[in-house]
This record gives structure tokens, C-alpha cells and sequence, in this order.
């Protein structure tokens, strides 16, 4: 299966007065079209730099090597507004908390419509119908009066599908999931994971999940990358990784999870639970 986005010998250190200090060591990984990359870690692992290193949106003061991949573009090579050609049209991001992407002040259609026309160069009336289609995809109904709304006037598992729905309008291939659940309530949850798995299959993503709760990655994930101290330690098939996994360092994130089945979410219990907002 041929890789959308690929991840190849990655480094990152941040340079300060004393030198350089390492946070990436070596990251590989390939993402494919219709799969989840999942990639998992306790907080301080690398996991989430590793996410905004690819969107170019490294800390102030690293230094990269290596190289990623999208299709036959190198990423670390861009700059500037080659960069900003590529974020949000060929790789769209999901933050933890959908504030990050969505201004208080504006309202909802301003902030897809002005998305969309900066990148397809639509007008206003094609963005605008555009923007009630993806709204309307990601399960939030009630077409032109809904982009009139603010952000605070929707709930929070709502403002993380607004945001999806942001992420995906102008329909990338690749899509990175920031710890996209971790604000919501299990229900919630459970219907944002359930919307991410259906918007994968359909519209055949590629998507680097990033989270520190093995119990959603079990429930998302095609294939699993376990990082610990900015690097992968373990890396296989979702199956293999839960139920034989071969590092001790991902036994001991399985052993901490709660629950008789360790936490574990399964993909029956996105079906049943993923109508929750």
C-alpha cells in the first residue's frame, strides 16, 4: 500500500546558548490513503511535535533533519508561502482543543467560506454552499442559518466537528488528529471517533492520530506507533500492538489502563456510542 505521507529519519533538537537539545531521535513512519497512522506516548514523548513538525509548525529554535514525505514533496524543504500552499489544502490539522482553530469573533461561515476561497479561489456564493456541505457531513445540520452562529453557541463535541469539517473543506489527503478527543466526554468522544473512522473509509484519508489514551487509539487506529523519549519503540498492526505488544514500555501504558478489558475500546462500541454529541 503506497504511502501518502512519509516520515523518514526525522531529528529535531531545539538550539538554545548551551547547544542542542534532542526531542525527535530517528522517527519513521508511513501514513496510506484509508488508513489511521496512530501514534501514542504519555505526555513530554514527542508524539505531538512530531504531529506539527510535519505542518511545518516545529518550536522556535529547532533544528530538523531527515526528511517527510507528502507524495513526491518534501515538507522540511518548504518555505513560506510554498508552505502555507500546503497546510490546509494537501494536509489539514485537528487540534485538542477546537478553540485553537476557531475565532471566538467570527462567525462560523466566515471562518470556512474565507478558508475555502484563500485556497480553491471559490466565490463567496460557491464557498458558501461548500461550507454548508461539509457542515452538514460532519453531522451538523441547519444549512445557512448554522454560519450565521458563533462558536460559543455550539457545544463542545460540536466545535470539534465545526473543526473537522474546517480541516477537511478543501479536501487534503492527509489529515493530522492532535489529540482530537481528549477535551470531550466518553459519549462525545465516542461520536467524534465514530465521524473521523467514517470521513477515513469514505473519502479514503490518509490520518497521523496522535493521542496519550491507548484506549481511543484502540478504537481508531489501523496501525499503531508507540513512542517513549522521542522515539518509536514499537510499531505493527492495531491487533498485534494491543494483544502482543513487544516493548516493555508499551506493556506498562496497557497495564495502566482502567477498566476489565484495560480500557480498550472496540469498534462495536463506536457504532453504538457514535451518535453522541
Amino acid at each position: 500500500m503506497t504511502a501518502l505521507l512519509r516520515i523518514e529519519d526525522l531529528t529535531l533538537g531545539i538550539k538554545d546558548e548551551d547547544g542542542v537539545t534532542p526531542i525527535l531521535r530517528g522517527i519513521s513512519l508511513d501514513v496510506a490513503a484509508g488508513q489511521v497512522q496512530g501514534l501514542a506516548g504519555e505526555s513530554g514523548s514527542g508524539k505531538t511535535i512530531t504531529g506539527m513538525t510535519v505542518m511545518g509548525m516545529e518550536p522556535a529554535g529547532s533544528v530538523t533533519s531527515g526528511h517527510i514525505w507528502l507524495e513526491d514533496t518534501d515538507l522540511l524543504a518548504l518555505r513560506g508561502k510554498e508552505l502555507n500552499q500546503v497546510r490546509g489544502q494537501r494536509v489539514g490539522m485537528v487540534f485538542q482543543d477546537p478553540s485553537a482553530s476557531l475565532h471566538p469573533q467570527l462567525t462560523v461561515g466566515s471562518q470556512l467560506t474565507d478558508h475555502v476561497r484563500y485556497h480553491l479561489k471559490l466565490k463567496r456564493a460557491a464557498a458558501t454552499d461548500l461550507a454548508c456541505d461539509w457542515l452538514e457531513r460532519v453531522g451538523i445540520p441547519g444549512g445557512r442559518a448554522v454560519l450565521r452562529r458563533y462558536p460559543h453557541e455550539f457545544s463542545g463535541g460540536q466545535r470539534q466537528r465545526i473543526a473537522i469539517a474546517m480541516a477537511l473543506a478543501c479536501s487534503p489527503g492527509v489529515l493530522i488528529a492532535d489529540e482530537p478527543t481528549t477535551a470531550l466526554d466518553v459519549t462525545v468522544q465516542a461520536g467524534v471517533l465514530a465521524l473521523l473512522r467514517e470521513l477515513v473509509d469514505t473519502l479514503h484519508l490518509a490520518v497521523l492520530f496522535v493521542t496519550h489514551d491507548l484506549g481511543v487509539m484502540s478504537a481508531i487506529a489501523d496501525n499503531v506507533a508507540v513512542m517513549h523519549d522521542g522515539e518509536i519503540v514499537e510499531a505493527g498492526p492495531r491487533e498485534q500492538v494491543f494483544t502482543n505488544p513487544a516493548h516493555a514500555y508499551t506493556r506498562s501504558l496497557l497495564a495502566s489502563l482502567p477498566g476489565a478489558k484495560g480500557g480498550l475500546l472496540s469498534r462495536a462500541d463506536l457504532e453504538t456510542l457514535g451518535g453522541g454529541w
